[in-house]
């Protein structure tokens, strides 16, 4: 809303000030900053709120936490107070009619408020939650909202990458001064002579299914290839798979983050480097500049996901300072859920979808553990065996567990592995290194050509 209030006032009256509102560096910073103070005023108020209620996490197996943490009577649905201090910065400070700030503001609302009703259940009538099938049918139906979304709306389109040239030009090697003439290109300099490589752009906005590639020296990959036999619906059936794809993103990350939420300030801290992380892509491909160097689609509209990523890691961030170890708080599904379901959503907006298992390795990570121990004692018990394929899953479990609190009669195909048992907070810091260290090398993959 204040975008719009102080670009009339910048356009009527040419207040003096009024015009840093048109850039996407103060309104993010502003939105970040905006984020971490309502994230941390508001959630002391909270946190009080739901201790008066006695709103707060049920014992758990003690177990689970072998150093003696205890974790009861700590409030939960936490998560309420990272979309809070999200929408209210995205509010004020986004452009409203943007159809990416819509769809993330969107995804938000509608996961946290499936995660609401979970966690609302567990406390008033049963510890299970919601039905998984129900958790589902919430998530495939934003999936498709937002899929459907992207494929009709005029206003989601993208400009190409498909000239590639090369030019010969001739320069003073030797000279510190110089200075590339194209500020945006790739060299190979023998002896007073430059070989320069510049990525065009087509001028048409398009409607497309295509992607980008990770790894790959040809970066784009379009879903409507895989159907050319199809002849002239071959971009109708590439249009089915994205929002299929898109469906399945939103419903694998997000489960993939609520695994994750297992530990005082894991999901919070790697969710937050994992934005960071596709907020830079969603810099880079708002900006043609940008978008040719590393050679992506530019995407027009795309600036507007950097104000909410910015809001969100500060709306994350706040979060952290009552959730870090010892936590205050837990953010419940409330929070996990909408974290996941906001990363997918971002990640296919800015079609870097195939990026994810690389940024989101830890939420993969976690999720391929549950399959394979749930799959693996479900196959042990139809033998009359007690088979794992971990000490304990999600795998960030596996790190905490005591030599002691491994069943003798378990047979466990990586009871060495790890070795040892961690204490919770630097199973987290770990896991938060190992998230910043695969953002780092997905971003590096795009000046891969």
């Amino acid at each position: 809303m204040l975008f719009y209030l102080f670009r009339y006032l910048h356009d009527a009256f040419d207040i003096p000030g009024a015009g840093m509102w048109g850039y996407i560096s103060f309104r993010a910073i502003a939105a970040l900053i905006l984020a971490l103070i309502i994230s941390a005023v508001f959630g002391e108020y909270f946190i009080r709120f739901m201790k008066r209620r006695n709103i707060s996490e049920a014992q758990r197996d003690a177990s689970i936490d072998p150093y003696g943490v205890q974790k009861k009577g700590v409030p939960t649905m936490g998560g309420i107070i990272i979309i809070v201090s999200t929408l209210i910065p995205c509010l004020l400070l986004g452009r409203l009619r943007n159809i990416y700030m819509i769809l993330m503001l969107v995804t938000t609302i509608w996961l946290g408020f499936l995660g609401f009703m979970d966690d609302y259940i567990k406390m008033k009538k049963t510890k299970d939650g919601l039905k998984p099938i129900l958790k589902l049918i919430g998530q495939a139906a934003l999936g498709l909202t937002v899929g459907l979304t992207l494929y009709l709306s005029p206003d989601a389109v993208i400009r190409e990458n498909v000239s590639v040239k090369k030019i010969e030009t001739v320069i003073n090697v030797g000279n510190p001064d110089d200075i590339y003439a194209d500020a945006y290109n790739i060299s190979d300099n023998t002896s007073n002579k430059k070989v320069v490589e510049t990525v065009t752009l087509k001028s048409d906005l398009v409607k497309s299914t295509k992607t980008t590639l990770p790894f790959i020296k040809d970066h784009n990959l379009d879903y409507a290839s895989w159907f050319s036999w199809l002849g002239d619906y071959s971009q109708a059936a590439g249009w089915i798979f994205f929002v299929l794809l898109t469906t399945f993103v939103i419903m694998a990350v997000s489960n993939g983050s609520n695994l994750n939420d297992g530990m005082d300030g894991m999901c919070a801290g790697n969710s937050a480097i994992m934005c960071l992380a596709l907020g830079l892509l969603a810099y880079f491909s708002s900006h043609i500049e940008y978008a040719s160097y590393f050679n992506i689609m530019y995407i027009p509209g795309s600036q507007e996901l950097v104000v909410f990523v910015a809001a969100f890691v500060g709306a994350l961030i706040g979060f952290l300072w009552y959730n870090a170890f010892p936590a205050q708080v837990f953010m419940g599904d409330t929070g996990s859920l909408a974290i996941g379901g906001v990363i997918g959503v971002l990640a296919i907006i800015i079609h870097k979808e195939l990026l994810i298992p690389v940024i989101c390795f830890i939420f993969l990570a976690e999720s391929v553990s549950v399959i394979a121990q749930t799959s693996y004692a479900k196959h042990g018990n139809k033998k009359g065996l007690k088979l794992r394929v971990f000490k304990r899953a999600p795998i960030h479990d596996a790190f905490r567990v005591l030599p002691g609190q491994i069943p003798a009669d378990f047979q466990i195909i990586f009871r060495r592995w790890p070795k040892g048992s961690w204490h919770e907070s630097k199973i987290t810091v770990r896991f938060w290194i190992t998230t910043m260290i695969l953002a780092a090398f997905a971003i590096m993959t795009l000046k891969i050509r």
